[in-house]
């Protein structure tokens, strides 16, 4: 039996994925596959890494940090980023907070992220490097429209792979995983709305009218991804955890006492839910 854990992105409000992946932790499980998009993969690699609480020790210490992110770094010219990269991808990781590598090098499993090809508008899944000090890849799977360069890995420009897959539950299957976890970070009757900045989509990335169109059918397709997922949930293929509620918690939260409310949310749920875990997942060996 294959084991999968598929991680949905939502900026900062993934720190709910990472009080459920601390939980697996303290628990003594692992997977087989994991496929996470943008900041779901971005904060899944501490879990690879068994490094508990990194995720919550990083967004306490630094969502106020004009350095971490801020309008202020949109503006600059050597970033372009609402997030400030090179502090959020390489200082931190390789100085402040360190990310251990060797422990990511070591898990013997499969890990993949998802990015949104701007050529085609398609989701294009690529493996997670076990050492890449940039954090490349991870960049460009969390570079949100609008807010983020356009990063090109060496196959065509590409940005953030929530456009196109937002909840990459069936590339696992396809992977051939025959147990599934996946960790939401919306609530189970939310309703995404349309891109309310489609125009400016539209001029910003004219030159890619096939990406355009993936941003303009963004909210269409979660919605039948997460009918198709509920309904694996209801033949029991599939075990689902997510958040009681999001309401007043941006994606670029800086109320600390929100972000940790909502990682303790997420540790707590999955204490609460071990035993369907254990029955999903595999202990670590």
């Amino acid at each position: 039996m294959k084991t999968g854990l598929v991680l949905e992105g939502g900026a900062l409000r993934t720190i709910f994925s990472s009080g459920v992946c601390d939980a697996l932790i303290d628990l003594g499980l692992t997977c087989d596959y994991l496929v996470g998009v943008s900041a779901g993969i971005a904060y899944g690699v501490s879990y690879l890494s068994g490094q508990k609480g990194r995720n919550l020790e990083i967004l306490t210490r630094y969502a106020r940090d004009k350095r971490y992110m801020g309008f202020r770094n949109l503006l600059r010219r050597d970033n372009r980023c609402y997030f400030g990269l090179k502090f959020a991808y390489e200082q931190i990781p390789n100085e402040l907070i360190p990310f251990d590598y060797d422990a990511f090098a070591a898990w013997d499993g499969e890990v993949e992220a998802v990015v949104t090809s701007l050529e085609s508008g398609k989701a294009v899944y690529l493996p997670v490097p076990r050492e890449d000090e940039h954090f490349l890849l991870l960049q460009a799977t969390c570079a949100m429209p609008l807010l983020f360069p356009i990063f090109d890995l060496g196959d065509g420009p590409v940005l953030d792979g929530g456009v196109a897959d937002a909840i990459p539950f069936e590339r696992a299957l396809e992977r051939g995983c025959d147990r599934l976890t996946v960790v939401l970070t919306r609530e189970r009757d939310y309703h995404k709305k349309p891109e309310r900045l489609q125009p400016l989509i539209d001029l910003t990335y004219r030159r890619w009218p096939a990406f355009c169109d993936a941003m303009r059918r963004r909210a269409e397709r979660y919605e039948v991804q997460r009918e198709k997922l509920f309904a694996l949930e209801r033949e029991g293929r599939v075990l689902i955890l997510e958040p009681k509620s999001t309401a007043g918690f941006s994606r670029v939260e800086q109320d600390l006492d929100k972000i940790r409310a909502l990682w303790q949310e997420g540790y707590d749920e999955g204490i609460a839910r071990r035993e369907e875990l254990a029955a999903f997942l595999k202990p670590v060996t």
